[in-house]
């Protein structure tokens, strides 16, 4: 499954009944970092079946990016359970992205 933008419509909604682990990628597109790693999180939503990839554009979403606290973007947050699990910020790789969620 392609990477799915959330927003205030359907973040709490899709976090809340998600049978998998769930990694979020807090982006903006003028963002130089977070268009290097677009790429790798559209390869993870598309090799793993057992995680789903959303994104969430912090500019169209501020309330979203204030109420978990994203100061620096890209920031990754992992849900587990319909709870914010693991975080990291900044520009990451496939291997760090999916340790988010083990």
């Amino acid at each position: 499954m392609p990477v799915q933008d959330l927003d205030k419509n359907n973040f709490v909604e899709t976090v809340q009944s998600a049978k998998n682990p769930i990694i979020v990628d807090f982006y903006a597109d003028w963002c130089a970092p977070c268009k290097m790693i677009a790429p790798v999180m559209e390869q993870i939503s598309k090799e793993r079946t057992d995680v789903d990839v959303y994104r969430v554009d912090v500019d169209k979403n501020p309330e979203i990016a204030a109420h978990f606290g994203i100061m620096n973007i890209p920031t990754i947050i992992s849900f587990k359970d319909s709870a914010p699990y693991k975080k990291a910020v900044g520009a990451q790789g496939m291997a760090s992205i999916l340790q988010l969620v083990e």
